[in-house]
């Protein structure tokens, strides 16, 4: 085989490796919303992801705020797991809630598998 079909075959991989770690994320997230929002999320509509980012950015006193404040529509004294050390993943949703279009940015774990915390 040529370099070219290399090139095709690693970034076609690549996109399909992106796009599983996208799908994982938005189940965490919807998982997350039906357990503690309001209601459990049957309020709202018209759900919308971003795509899935990394950040070295959030220090664990910004974790222990965002985690007391929580959302609109969110239950108060949501468990959290222990804050992971390193990069945290990050997605936005947006939705709709009575006419109103309203966005939260949810922080997850390396794996995926949970919301650490969320804003």
């Amino acid at each position: 085989m040529n370099t070219r079909a290399y090139i095709i075959i690693g970034a076609t991989l690549l996109l399909f490796a992106s796009c599983g770690r996208q799908h994982s994320a938005e189940q965490t997230v919807k998982a997350f919303v039906e357990a503690n929002m309001e209601n459990g999320g049957k309020d709202i509509s018209h759900r919308d992801f971003a795509d899935l980012g990394t950040t070295r950015l959030i220090q664990d006193s910004i974790i222990q705020v965002m985690r007391q404040r929580g959302a609109q529509l969110f239950k108060s004294g949501i468990s959290y797991p222990e804050v992971p050390q390193g990069e945290l993943y990050y997605l936005r949703m947006s939705y709709v809630h009575e006419g109103d279009t309203l966005q939260n940015t949810f922080y997850l774990n390396q794996e995926l598998t949970e919301v650490v915390a969320f804003k």
